[in-house]
C-alpha cells in the first residue's frame, strides 16, 4: 500500500477555531464521540480544506480561503446540494454530511463531508508508487474516463437539472472570464489583448452536448485507490461545477496537461506529474475522450486556449489578493508571472492554430 495523503497543522493565517468548531460539530452531528483535533491538507489554492479527526472518526471540512470577495467561487452552500445529488450517481463523489451557514462559527459558511482515503498527486510523482510507462499510461486512462463518465450522467434522472444554464455557455464563459481578467489584473501584470480577442472572435458557440463539468479536474482534484493507484477512487472540489458544455471542461484540464515535450518554462509551472513516460500526450486524451464520446473534435484548439486563459485569470485572482495583502501564503508571490506564463502559452497556440 503506498502512502495516503496526510493533512498537516494549518497554515499561519488559516487556523480554525476549534472551541466553535466543536460545539457546532457536537450539535450538528451528535453521534460522533471522541477529542477533536484539526488539521489541513497541503493542497488548494482556492478554498481551504482541512481534516477534522472526531475519535476515531475522521472528517473532510471545506470553507473559503480568507480575504476572498468572489462569492459565486467560494458558495459552500451550492457545493453541498451538489455533491449531496452527486453522490448518490458518481461513486467518485464524496458524501457530504452538514453544512453550517452560520458565519459566526468559522467566519464563513462550510460545510463537512465523508473523508476518501487515498493517494493524491501533487507536482512529482511519489518514487514509492513504483510506476512505469505501462502504469502512467493506464493513470491517465483512468483520469480522462472518469471525467467522460462524469459528462456523461443523466444530470435530470440525479436532480441537477437546475446546476446550471447550458444554453449561450460558450458565450458566457468567454465573456465573463474576460470580465474577471479586467477586475484581477494588477499593475505589474501584462495584459493579453490577443488572446482575449482571439477567443471572442473564435467561439464557436454550443457544441449541442450538455453534461454536469467539473471545471477544475486534475491531478490533485483526484483520489487513487492506495492499493492500486491507477484507479480513481474519489473526485474533489466541486465548487464550480456546473452544467455546460462538456468540450470547456475538457479544455480546462488539458490547460494544465503539461507534456514532455513542451517548452522549460511550462516544465518550471507545472502541477502535475503530466510529464512523466507513458502518460497520455493532450492530443491522445482529446483522442480518447472523443472516441469515448462518439463526437468529432475538429475545433479543439479553441477549448485548449480558453482553458489556459481561464487559468490564468483564476491564477491572477488568486495573485491579487496575496498583492492586495489579504492573504499571507507565499506561494502566491509568483501567482502573477505565472498568469503571464499561460497568457503567453495561449498565445503561442494561437499561432499554430489553423482556427
Amino acid at each position: 500500500m503506498t502512502k495516503i495523503d496526510q493533512a498537516r497543522k494549518p497554515r499561519e493565517g488559516e487556523e480554525l477555531d476549534a472551541a466553535r468548531l466543536e460545539s457546532w460539530l457536537r450539535d450538528t452531528l451528535p453521534e460522533l464521540q471522541g477529542e477533536v483535533s484539526i488539521s489541513q491538507f497541503p493542497g488548494g489554492a482556492s478554498n481551504l480544506t482541512y481534516m477534522v479527526q472526531v475519535g476515531d472518526t475522521e472528517l473532510v471540512l471545506r470553507r473559503p480561503p480568507f480575504g476572498a470577495n468572489i462569492a459565486s467561487a467560494h458558495d459552500m452552500g451550492r457545493e453541498y446540494r451538489v455533491l449531496s445529488r452527486l453522490s448518490a450517481v458518481m461513486p467518485q463523489a464524496p458524501k457530504p454530511l452538514a453544512y453550517c451557514e452560520d458565519e459566526s462559527v468559522l467566519g464563513a459558511p462550510f460545510y463537512v463531508m465523508e473523508r476518501i482515503k487515498g493517494v493524491i498527486l501533487r507536482r512529482e510523482l511519489p518514487k514509492d508508487l513504483g510506476f512505469g510507462p505501462d502504469e502512467c499510461r493506464q493513470l491517465s486512462e483512468s483520469l480522462l474516463d472518469v471525467q467522460q463518465q462524469l459528462h456523461s450522467i443523466d444530470y435530470t434522472a440525479a436532480g441537477l437539472s437546475e446546476l446550471g444554464k447550458p444554453e449561450g455557455y460558450v458565450e458566457r464563459q468567454v465573456r465573463g472570464w474576460d470580465g474577471r481578467w479586467e477586475k484581477a489584473i494588477t499593475d505589474d501584470i501584462q495584459d493579453a489583448p490577443q488572446v482575449r480577442q482571439w477567443l471572442m472572435d473564435k467561439q464557436p458557440g454550443d457544441s449541442g452536448y450538455v453534461g454536469i463539468i467539473h471545471n477544475d479536474y486534475k491531478f490533485d482534484n483526484v483520489i487513487l485507490d492506495p492499493v492500486d493507484p491507477t484507479k480513481l477512487i474519489g473526485v474533489l472540489d466541486w465548487e464550480m461545477a456546473t452544467l455546460g458544455d462538456p468540450l470547456m471542461d475538457l479544455g480546462c484540464s488539458m490547460a494544465y496537461w503539461v507534456q514532455a515535450d513542451d517548452p522549460a518554462p511550462l516544465q518550471v509551472a507545472r502541477m502535475g506529474p503530466t510529464h512523466v513516460p507513458g502518460m497520455l500526450t493532450r492530443r491522445e486524451l482529446v483522442a480518447r475522450y472523443a472516441e469515448r464520446a462518439g463526437m468529432k473534435l475538429d475545433n479543439f484548439d479553441f477549448y485548449y486556449v480558453f482553458g489556459l486563459f481561464r487559468l490564468a485569470v483564476i491564477v491572477q485572482q488568486i495573485y491579487r489578493r496575496y498583492y492586495e495583502g489579504k492573504t499571507r501564503d507565499e506561494r502566491f508571490a509568483v501567482f502573477g508571472q505565472m498568469a503571464m506564463l499561460l497568457n503567453r502559452t495561449a498565445a503561442a497556440a494561437i499561432e499554430a492554430s489553423d482556427l
